[in-house]
This record gives C-alpha cells, sequence and structure tokens, in this order.
C-alpha cells in the first residue's frame, strides 16, 4: 500500500460520503474535496499522504476524533485565521457562524467569516461542518447538506458511545 514515489500528489479513497480526494506533497496536505463521483481507492499512496488517508479512515470508522496532520491549505491570511479557528471546534460540538465571528473579534464580519468557512480546503480535518445557524439549522456546506447531517450524527453517536 506504500509507495515513495514523490511526483503522485493526489490519492482517492472511499468513505461512507463518497469519494475523498486527498492532495498534498511533502510540504503538508492542501486539499481534501469529496466527489460526487465514484472513483476507486487509490492502490499506491506516497508517504507524505499515508497519515492522511490512516487518520481519515479512522475518523469513519469511529476510531479518531482529532487529526494530527502536516497541513498546507492554500488561502488569504483572513482565510487562514477562519481555518484556524474551525480546527479549534471540538469533536462533537458545533457553534454559530455568530459565536465564530465573536470569537474572532467581530461579529460584524459573520458573512465574511461564512465565505471564508465555504473555501476551506481540507474536508473533515478542518471541521466547517460543525459551524451551523444561530438558530441551530443546518445552513449551507459546500459537500451537501445531507453530509453535513451525517457527519455531526457520526460525531454525536461517536462521542455518546464513549461516554459509557
Amino acid at each position: 500500500m506504500r509507495t515513495t514515489r514523490s511526483h503522485q500528489n493526489q490519492i482517492f479513497l472511499k468513505t461512507p460520503l463518497g469519494t475523498a480526494k486527498i492532495s498534498g506533497d511533502e510540504a503538508g496536505i492542501s486539499a481534501i474535496q469529496i466527489l460526487d463521483e465514484e472513483i476507486p481507492s487509490s492502490k499506491e499512496i506516497p508517504d507524505f499522504l499515508q497519515s492522511a488517508a490512516e487518520q481519515l479512515d479512522d475518523y469513519f470508522k469511529g476510531n479518531l476524533e482529532e487529526f494530527n496532520l502536516k497541513l498546507n491549505p492554500k488561502g488569504t491570511h483572513f482565510q487562514q485565521k477562519i481555518w484556524k479557528a474551525l480546527s479549534e471546534i471540538p469533536f462533537g460540538k458545533t457553534c454559530s457562524y455568530l459565536e465564530l465571528s465573536r470569537k474572532l473579534g467581530d461579529e460584524k464580519a459573520i458573512r465574511a467569516v461564512a465565505s471564508a468557512n465555504g473555501k476551506n480546503p481540507l474536508w473533515v480535518v478542518i471541521p466547517c461542518h460543525r459551524v451551523i445557524g444561530s438558530n441551530g439549522s443546518l445552513t449551507g456546506y459546500a459537500g451537501g447538506l445531507h453530509r453535513k447531517q451525517w457527519l455531526l450524527n457520526h460525531e454525536n453517536n461517536t462521542s455518546q458511545l464513549s461516554m459509557f
């Protein structure tokens, strides 16, 4: 399952929500996207993508709550700030766009925060699915609201099971 060919910079991994496309290089994981099309899982995985594939697999099996990966997402300084804040939302918890804006010191930045959230290049690893509307509603999600609901249910079921 391992290969050291460093020129290969993307792999595909089947998940319960579709095929994940993981991109990166020795500098870190730059993108994880969920695709609507079915693509077989990659058989050869470069060393620098191996941990991402294993951790995503463990997450979906309910065996991982926090990712520990070398990340290298591309974005503006503001987007990077939002993505860092998203990463601090605990597993199994949610936060509203308004709460996130307040945490960052400017509740009027709610639209900019939502926009940066929507441009998150690291599906699941930077948990933008944990951000909901102030009234508790599921709001827009690049991967589709059905996936957002699935991820929130997955995290709530896993965290509840681990309490007993």
